[in-house]
C-alpha cells in the first residue's frame, strides 16, 4: 500500500518569474502514473538541479516541481517484469527532475526503462556520490580510453573543481593517466589529492585566445565548461588528440576554426549523458563500481539533507562548491 505522505523540496512560482523553495509533505498517489515506485535514499546536487530550482524554463517547463536528476534507492512497487520489488536501483538522466518529479523527494515513480539495477560494488550512497556528474565523467573517460593510453601524454580536465571535472580528474588519475587540472579557483590541495599532476590557472590558460592554433600540449582533454576554454583546449591538443565536451557553463558558443581538425586530426566528441543508450549506461555504471572506483571517493563529497539543500543550491550557482554534494533523504 502506498505511504500517505513523503517529504520533498517543492519549487513554486508565487508570482511571474518569482520562485520559492520549500520542504513539504506530498501525497505518493499524486506522483506520475509510471511503472516503478522507488523509495529514494540518496540523491545529489547538480548544476541542472540548481537551474530547475530557480525557475529556469529551459530545464523545467511547469511549476510547482521537485528537482533532482539523480536518485538511488529501493523499489517499493513495480508493474514491470524487468524490475522487482526490493531491488536496489539507480535512476539518472532522461526526464527525472526536469519535468518529472525528481530525487529531491523521498519517493519517485518512473518508467521501468529508466531504471538501472545497482551494480555489485556500489551501494546507494556511493552511487550518488558519483551521480550524473560521475556518470558523465565516466562517459568522457570511456571515449578517451578507447584511443588514448597513459603513455601518450597529459590529459587536460577543465572546470576541474566542479562535479564532472573532479570526478574526471580522480578516475583518470586512478587509471594511471597524467592529469592537468584547469581551475579558476586557487588550489588548496583538493585537486592534487584527487590525483592531478598539476593545477593550471585559468587566467594563464586563456592568455592567447586569438591564435588559430596553439602549441600542442595535451594528448586529450575533458571539457566541462565550453566557450573560450573549450576552444583553447582543442587548439592545444596534440596530433590525433581527443577532446570530449559536456558542458556550457562558460558559454554555449565555440569560437573556433578548422585548423586543429585539418592540421592535427583532432576529434571533438560530444557527451550526452541524458539520452545514453541503456547498454552503454549499464556498462559505465559497472566500470564505476569496479575498475574505475577510486580510493578517494570519500574525499570528493560533502553531505546535506533536504533542509540544508537551499543553501547548497545558492552556492553551486555562485561557483562556490567543490566536488560533489550528496543529498541524504533517509
Amino acid at each position: 500500500m502506498d505511504p500517505i505522505t513523503y517529504k520533498a523540496m517543492v519549487v513554486e512560482e508565487i508570482e511571474k518569474n518569482k520562485f520559492t523553495r520549500q520542504i513539504r509533505e506530498l501525497q505518493v498517489h499524486d506522483l506520475p502514473d509510471n511503472d516503478v515506485l522507488i523509495r529514494v535514499l540518496y540523491s545529489s546536487l547538480n548544476y541542472k538541479d540548481a537551474l530547475s530550482a530557480t525557475g529556469n524554463r529551459g530545464v523545467t517547463r511547469a511549476y510547482p516541481h521537485t528537482p533532482g536528476i539523480d536518485a538511488a534507492g529501493m523499489v517499493v512497487e513495480s508493474r514491470s517484469p524487468s524490475v522487482q520489488k526490493g531491488e536496489k536501483v539507480i535512476v539518472t538522466s532522461y526526464d527525472l527532475g526536469m519535468n518529472t518529479r525528481g530525487g529531491f523527494g523521498q519517493y519517485i515513480r518512473v518508467p521501468a526503462d529508466w531504471v538501472v539495477k545497482m551494480p555489485q560494488g556500489l551501494d546507494e550512497k556511493e552511487s550518488m556520490i558519483f551521480g550524473t556528474a560521475g556518470f558523465t565523467a565516466g562517459m568522457s573517460v570511456f571515449k578517451l580510453t578507447q584511443t588514448l593510453t597513459p603513455r601518450q601524454g597529459d590529459i587536460l580536465v577543465t572546470g576541474a573543481t566542479g562535479g564532472v571535472g573532479s570526478m574526471a580528474v580522480a578516475i583518470l588519475a586512478h587509471l594511471g593517466y597524467s592529469v592537468m587540472a584547469l581551475s579558476g579557483k586557487p588550489d588548496t590541495g583538493f585537486l592534487t589529492r584527487l590525483g592531478a599532476k598539476a593545477v593550471l590557472p585559468r587566467k594563464d590558460f586563456l592568455a592567447d585566445t586569438a591564435s588559430p592554433i596553439l602549441k600542442p600540449r595535451f594528448a586529450g582533454a575533458v571539457d566541462t565548461v565550453g566557450g573560450d576554454i573549450l576552444a583553447t583546449a582543442v587548439k592545444s591538443v596534440k596530433q590525433d588528440g581527443i577532446v570530449t565536451c559536456c558542458g556550457n557553463v562558460a558559454s554555449p558558443d565555440l569560437p573556433l576554426n578548422v585548423y586543429p581538425f585539418i592540421l592535427r586530426g583532432v576529434s571533438l566528441l560530444g557527451i550526452d549523458s541524458q539520452h545514453c543508450p541503456m547498454g552503454l549506461r549499464t556498462l559505465i555504471w559497472e566500470k564505476l563500481a569496479r575498475e574505475w572506483k577510486f580510493q578517494g571517493l570519500a574525499r570528493i563529497y560533502e553531505e546535506t539533507d533536504l533542509h540544508g539543500l537551499n543553501g547548497k543550491i545558492d552556492q553551486i550557482l555562485k561557483g562556490e562548491l567543490k566536488g560533489r554534494t550528496l543529498v541524504n533523504l533517509n
